[in-house]
């Protein structure tokens, strides 16, 4: 049994965290800061950062606090970056928002089975059979998530062992993609002009919204903090106590899911009453700093001792490859597209990630980018089982 961290009461790991984000922006004011911010984004930072102290043992790698911010804050910071949303501008984001999510599918579908017939021989005979299945489960967690994770496991009959394994691609394929993708949202202006892609309706969006927020913009005020935390906890406070009496709809709409879209369905809703003037007052500013605070507990969690590993490497190889292609297919959609690089983020990460993962990095965008995120994340759950049970098929020929 590993020895404890350092610093691994919650609340002490809390204040490790929040003191870590403070200094980050406080840089992010400074001259030395904005010159290494521009070479790798805030949030990059924010991410990797965490990782560090929890693999070095000052902060713990699994906590409390982690599934509590997990839980209850990005439920209300999913509420409060809703609040000033534009319906119709993220309706006017058009087709690239569609086309690059179901290419994002389908490249997981089609890249994998590739990626293990390329590495077949790094992985021992013996665990041939148990290999696609655990890759197939893999698939799953990379079409939507969790849920679509165990639903593969139980079809494809992946055992124990061999899904310890997997979670350990999982986590560390995944999160150094996803830090990829938060580096490009420093740079997608670069990256987009390489294209010449169409940025008109993006900067559409965001120019209403940056106009909106500053028409409403006034002294905040101990009234309107209260009322957003109020709005924010309470919301997913009755958002999960809602998802516990929703039945399931399929294997798809449950629990956390349920959470997600009503949390989003509230916000959503509130953004046609008063309330959205709460914006002025910070309201999305408090749900980015609940947002934050989830990018550094999942930097944390991430554990990459295990890689090394001898049994470990032939699997993880095959992640990174299986990753690699499903990158190249969504750029080279991009470029034929002439699509902003945000479309690639958000699509991807709406697969790998769901609803965890895909508000950050469409937020690393720009706040109001948040619920392209959680909308296409509610997709990624529903074509989650069905697409990775085409996947798993195809792995099985391989091997």
């Amino acid at each position: 049994m590993p020895a404890p961290a350092l610093i691994h009461e919650p609340v002490a790991v809390l204040a490790v965290l929040l003191s870590f984000l403070g200094f980050l922006f406080w840089a992010n004011q400074q001259a030395f800061g904005q010159k290494i911010f521009k070479f790798a984004p805030l949030l990059v930072f924010a991410y990797f950062v965490p990782t560090v102290l929890s693999n070095t043992g000052i902060i713990p790698l699994e906590s409390e606090l982690y599934g509590f911010v997990k839980q209850w804050l990005l439920p209300a910071s999913l509420l409060l970056l809703t609040l000033s949303v534009d319906i119709k501008g993220i309706i006017g984001l058009g087709r690239n928002a569609v086309f690059l999510f179901l290419g994002a599918t389908f490249a997981i579908v089609v890249s994998g089975p590739i990626a293990l017939w390329a590495c077949s021989s790094l992985i021992p005979l013996e665990m041939h059979d148990q290999a696609w299945r655990g890759l197939s489960a893999l698939a799953g967690s990379w079409i939507g998530g969790g849920a679509n994770m165990i639903a593969l496991k139980e079809h494809a009959g992946a055992s124990d062992s061999m899904m310890s394994v997997i979670v350990i691609v999982d986590v560390a394929v995944a999160n150094l993609w996803m830090a990829i993708l938060l580096w490009f949202a420093g740079r997608e202006k670069e990256m987009d002009a390489s294209i010449g892609a169409d940025r008109t309706s993006l900067d559409t969006l965001r120019e209403k919204v940056a106009t909106y927020a500053d028409r409403v913009k006034r002294p905040t005020d101990l009234g309107s903090l209260l009322l957003i935390c109020a709005l924010g906890i309470g919301g997913a406070v009755v958002a999960t106590a809602l998802a516990d009496v929703l039945p399931p709809v399929g294997e798809f709409i449950k629990g956390f899911t349920w959470v997600v879209i009503l949390v989003s369905v509230f916000g959503l809703t509130l953004s046609f009453t008063p309330i959205k003037k709460l914006e002025g007052a910070g309201a999305s500013h408090m749900g980015s700093v609940f947002l934050y605070l989830l990018v550094a507990t999942i930097g944390a969690k991430a554990e990459f001792s295990e890689i090394a590993k001898p049994e470990n490497v032939g699997f993880v190889i095959v992640g990174l490859v299986w990753m690699l292609l499903h990158a190249i297919v969504l750029l080279s959609m991009r470029y034929w597209l002439k699509a902003p690089i945000f479309f690639v983020a958000v699509g991807s990460k709406a697969n790998i990630g769901g609803a965890a993962s895909a508000p950050i990095v469409a937020s690393a965008f720009h706040p109001a980018l948040a619920p392209v995120g959680v909308l296409l994340a509610v997709g990624g759950y529903v074509l989650g089982t069905f697409a990775a049970l085409v996947c798993s098929y195809m792995l099985e020929l391989v091997l």
